[in-house]
């Protein structure tokens, strides 16, 4: 059966477009036509601007629980990286699909209609295995689903707490003991209709340098998204040239970690060879602007990168805010801020961040557009908010990165369903009281 949407407004890769219908069958645009003044007889209504739904390609669901706790005081990444452990410390399969369903639809609310989740808290404490090994993976496989949008589960390898370290007591539950046994858990994962399985290591401190071969080639079998933390700290950077005399970078292209299907989160602190690096193979950039500043990381060299040959997506990771268009507006403006001149991306550069090139490094190439044969995911941004309010632009998408955010949200829409109508989630009632007691069963 086709279902039509009419869309008010469209936003068609380059430019807006005033009256577009859109024919959705088993999930999937099959028409994309212009020029339909009135809504058809029977379509779905969207009033506003509609853009192809967002990809949030790095988040750390878990870590949602801690947003307002760790604002208190001064400190850096790794005194705020303590913090984060005594949540990790608390999860169960449990308590962990009770947060991140609630994570995930707080996610559909801002239009987010894909998710990457870098997931690394495996075991029960102590490193011992659950029953299922991968129940906290299958936890936020079935969060996802609940909460009516699509996840890559990027199962993540993390062997050490350092270079030539063990895992520090917190770490055991991150652990597997070697990249080999991480494989073998891993594999027991299978993808499904709304659930992708890829691959990530954690950092080059937290998997040896002689088994990061082991996971890249892991990915490269299955053709599995691959990401990694890359020189989000400068220790990170001084740490690995201490132990193996070259960066990070340096150390990934080494043992063929570098590619197109690979993503480095962050890439904060990089050399020009580091940038040459990744852009001469492609490997992508996911830059989380919104946590970075909130953990006083630095600004990363995204425009830099770009230029190179690195796509770049877009990712709320700690989820300091849920605002895919903050962090699209963000990286913009930081941008402005280290430079000093400003109009470093078009409005259309810095929706493809957030939307087809997210959806690419997750591995969900057929979303991310408003076009025939694509999956049937978009968000609908409201055009009357005190925000909003104003002329429609034709030629970009400037009222939606620099003036929107994810309050404006009004409809969004996964395989052709809605999942949010009119600002109201549809599968999860109450999404604010859930997230309040799934975060309350952490911090209690």
């Amino acid at each position: 059966m086709t279902q039509t949407y009419w869309l008010e407004h469209a936003w068609l890769d380059t430019y807006v477009e005033p009256g577009v219908a859109l024919d959705v069958t088993d999930g999937r645009i099959t028409a994309v036509r212009t020029g339909v003044d009135t809504p058809p007889p029977g379509a779905e209504i969207l009033r506003g601007l509609t853009l192809p739904g967002l990809a949030n390609a790095h988040s750390h669901a878990f870590h949602r629980a801690l947003r307002g706790t760790v604002q208190v005081g001064s400190g850096t990444f790794w005194t705020w990286r303590e913090i984060m452990y005594s949540f990790a410390d608390k999860l169960t399969p449990d308590t962990h699909h009770a947060l991140a369903r609630a994570v995930y639809a707080e996610m559909a609310l801002a239009g987010v209609t894909a998710v990457g989740e870098f997931h690394y808290v495996h075991h029960a404490h102590g490193g011992t295995p659950y029953a299922d090994p991968n129940a906290m993976g299958e936890a936020l496989i079935a969060a996802a689903v609940e909460a009516g949008i699509r996840i890559t589960l990027l199962d993540t390898a993390y062997v050490s707490a350092g270079f030539g370290q063990p895992p520090n007591h917190h770490q055991l539950r991150f652990s597997d003991g070697s990249a080999e046994a991480w494989a073998e858990r891993s594999s027991l994962l299978k993808d499904r209709d709304h659930a992708r399985i890829g691959a990530a290591i954690h950092s080059v401190r937290a998997v040896p340098a002689g088994q990061l071969a082991t996971v890249a080639r892991w990915a490269e079998e299955r053709r599995a998204p691959l990401h990694v933390h890359l020189s989000e700290q400068t220790a990170e950077n001084d740490a690995c040239q201490a132990a193996h005399g070259c960066t990070p970078t340096q150390l990934l292209a080494d043992h063929g970690v570098l590619g197109p299907r690979t993503t480095g989160v962050h890439n904060t602190h990089l050399t020009d060879e580091d940038i040459a690096l990744l852009g001469h193979s492609r490997t992508g950039t996911c830059m989380c602007p919104t946590t970075e500043r909130d953990l006083a990381d630095g600004i990363g060299p995204a425009a830099a990168l770009q230029r190179a040959g690195s796509p770049l997506s877009l990712g709320s990771d700690s989820h300091a805010v849920i605002d895919l268009l903050e962090e699209a507006r963000a990286m913009e403006l930081n941008e402005r801020l280290h430079t000093r001149t400003r109009g470093h991306w078009t409005a259309a550069a810095l929706l493809r961040a957030a939307s087809a090139d997210g959806h690419a490094a997750l591995g969900w190439e057929d979303a991310g557009t408003l076009e025939a044969g694509a999956l049937a995911d978009f968000t609908t941004i409201a055009l009357d908010s005190v925000r909003t309010a104003g002329p429609v632009p034709r030629l970009g998408g400037e009222t939606a990165v620099f003036a929107a955010t994810a309050a404006d949200v009004r409809h969004t829409v996964v395989g052709g369903r809605h999942v949010v109508r009119d600002g109201a989630h549809a599968l999860v009632p109450d999404v604010p009281q859930a997230l309040a007691q799934a975060v309350e069963a952490l911090r209690a």
